[in-house]
């Protein structure tokens, strides 16, 4: 992340929650929705500060993520939309663009279904909506999954922000149990949407192409992008391959020119 850019984390007490939140830039609210077993920083560190050249950021990191501690509270999609928009609700903010990376598309699909009212425009970058969304091969992974297996930058992100080996195997243990008792967001739910949405996917992404094209034709109103790139390498997410890539750039002219007007 730009050592320039001023960094303002603060906590909010969130549905039992102590919820760690940024705020970066000044304008219309933005709101950042990190993927599973990520931080603000890993999922965004790159494309954050040229977001905030034009608009008013709000990052958060969710229960058991990052800055944010764990409760005894299973995780669920649904439970974080709610808990997102407790947040929205503390900081006086009635409407916003919602930006989400992989399981923070997911979120952000549930506060559009339960808080319709709370949402202007969304982006969602590798959303999964359905397990068919998935190659049969990441379920099974995840029946046998190990803190072990997770990858070591997403570790060491954690472990930066909050050096509890207890707090990571947390994380880990709740993103997994979530997944596995994942169920398919009812199309109705979907169709439901009214806002604007921008799909993003990469072309060599764990989420399925096919499964961005439909959840775009699923949407009332909705633009698809596939761009080449593993999962989130195109918005230069911390695992991402090439740390030289052009292509984060292009997205945030892209999501900056989607979110105008």
């Amino acid at each position: 992340m730009d050592p320039h850019l001023k960094t303002s984390g603060q906590y909010a007490a969130v549905n039992g929650l102590r919820m760690y939140y940024e705020i970066h830039g000044q304008g219309k609210p933005l709101v950042l929705l990190h993927g599973g077993g990520s931080t603000i920083e890993s999922s965004f560190g790159r494309i954050l500060p040229a977001l905030a050249r034009t608009r008013q950021v709000i990052a958060l990191e969710l229960q058991a993520h990052g800055h944010t501690p764990d409760i005894d509270r299973p995780l669920s999609f649904e439970q974080d939309a709610d808990d997102t928009a407790a947040l929205m609700e503390q900081l006086h903010i009635q409407n916003a663009d919602f930006l989400g990376f992989s399981n923070g598309g997911t979120t952000c699909l549930q506060i559009a279904i339960r808080h319709p009212g709370l949402v202007r425009k969304l982006v969602l970058l590798a959303t999964l909506y359905s397990r068919e969304g998935m190659p049969p091969d990441f379920w099974q992974g995840m029946q046998q999954a190990s803190l072990e297996h997770m990858p070591l930058p997403l570790q060491e992100a954690y472990l930066k922000v909050n050096p509890d080996p207890a707090g990571l195997k947390a994380m880990f243990d709740r993103d997994v149990a979530r997944m596995l008792t994942f169920k398919d967001i009812p199309v109705r739910d979907i169709e439901s949407i009214a806002a604007p949405v921008l799909v993003i996917n990469g072309d060599r992404e764990i989420v399925r192409v096919e499964h961005a094209l439909s959840l775009s034709k699923i949407l009332r109103d909705a633009r698809l992008a596939v761009l080449p790139g593993d999962h989130g390498e195109y918005i230069a997410e911390i695992c991402a391959k090439d740390k030289q890539s052009k292509i984060p750039a292009l997205v945030v002219e892209m999501i900056d020119a989607f979110l105008q007007g």
